[in-house]
């Protein structure tokens, strides 16, 4: 199962051209004009956000996905940044992996402008639009996209929580980001000193 950052519409395809895998993403993405038809093409487990009875369903599907030997890739984050942080991961999609004993690799995303600084161009987070994040890309003469594997993850029974932090944690250094704290892991583990 692949683990990545997720910055744009875009990551989808750099993570295709080079590690072809079947994707989880929320239902809306299903009736996006053109992107929505490619996902269905591409193997796509649309997730309806919100219900545990549906979790079940996509957690079966990517199972049996896992189980044809093809790759699974997942966006812990839930939603997209702008490429200079990571939100939380959360752990529950990295379940059937570690049900099915196959390792998470951690996959860390980043885009650059020609210059080495970080671009900004992809990112389609907050009120961006699609059409404004498309104008963004297609406005840059080139950006560069780089692709980093950390070491797998998952091989010695950790529960999904310790895969998805330590997962974090690889993305945090491999993108070379500031490493904070994951104010979801800090407030678990302020209830657990209480």
């Amino acid at each position: 199962m692949l683990v990545a950052n997720h910055i744009s519409w875009i990551d989808i395809f750099v993570l295709n051209a080079v590690l072809p895998a079947a994707f989880v993403a929320k239902e809306e993405v299903r009736h996006w004009p053109l992107i929505g038809w490619l996902a269905a093409k591409n193997d796509t487990v649309f997730l309806r956000r919100g219900s545990r009875g549906h979790a079940k369903i996509i957690n079966g599907e990517i199972a049996a996905i896992l189980a044809s030997g093809k790759l699974v890739a997942v966006f812990p984050e839930g939603t997209t940044t702008d490429g200079t942080h990571l939100l939380h991961f959360h752990a529950a999609l990295l379940q059937p992996a570690l049900s099915a004993g196959r390792p998470v690799l951690p996959v860390a995303l980043s885009y650059w402008e020609p210059t080495g600084e970080r671009s900004l161009a992809p990112r389609y987070d907050g009120e961006i639009s699609l059409g404004q994040c498309t104008r963004a890309i297609l406005g840059r003469r080139r950006t560069l996209a780089r692709l980093r594997t950390t070491p797998l993850l998952g091989l010695h029974g950790e529960d999904r929580r310790a895969v998805a932090q330590a997962a974090r944690r690889a993305i945090l250094e491999a993108c070379a980001l500031p490493v904070e704290v994951d104010s979801a892991q800090a407030a678990g583990a302020d209830r657990i000193a209480a």
